[in-house]
C-alpha cells in the first residue's frame, strides 16, 4: 500500500505525455496547450495530479511506514488520504464532457472520491476497535 501512490504518479505522467485528462483553460504562467484542448491554456493537471496523489502521498505513506498500525489502517489511510488530494485536484482538471455536475459544482470524479474517503473512514472506525487491533494508530 505504501509504494502505490508511484504507480499512480507514473500513471499520471502517462496521462501527461499522452495529452489526456488535461486541465481546465487558466491564465497561469505554466499553462500549456493541448492538442485535444483547443487552442486555449490550460492547467497540467496530470502533472499536479502526479505531484499529490503520486510524490506526495508516497512521502506521507512512507513516512509513517515503520510505526505500529492494526490490520487495515494503512488501506483507511491511503484511502482518506487520496480521496481528499484527489477531491481538491479535480477543481483543476477539466470535467469528462457529457458528463453533468453533481450540485452544480461537483464532478464526478469528486462525487467517487468522497465515497472513497467515507470508505475509508468506516474502515478506519471498524478496523481500529477490532480486538486485533494491537497497538493504535499512529499519531
Amino acid at each position: 500500500m505504501v509504494t502505490a501512490p508511484i504507480g499512480l504518479g507514473l500513471g499520471r505522467l502517462g496521462n501527461f505525455i499522452n495529452g489526456e485528462l488535461y486541465g481546465r483553460p487558466t491564465e497561469v504562467p505554466w499553462a500549456m496547450i493541448f492538442p485535444a484542448g483547443g487552442p486555449v491554456p490550460r492547467h497540467p493537471s496530470q502533472l499536479y495530479e502526479a505531484l499529490g496523489e503520486g510524490l506526495l502521498l508516497f512521502l506521507i505513506l512512507w513516512s509513517l511506514r515503520n510505526r505500529p498500525w492494526a490490520p487495515g489502517l494503512k488501506l483507511a489511510l491511503f484511502l482518506v488520504l487520496y480521496g481528499v488530494i484527489r477531491f481538491c485536484l479535480e477543481f483543476f482538471r477539466e470535467p469528462d464532457p457529457g458528463v453533468t455536475l453533481f450540485f452544480g459544482w461537483m464532478t464526478r470524479g469528486q462525487f467517487f472520491c468522497l465515497l472513497m474517503i467515507l470508505a475509508g473512514g468506516l474502515l478506519f472506525l471498524l478496523r481500529r476497535g477490532s480486538p486485533e487491533k494491537g497497538p493504535y494508530l499512529p499519531g
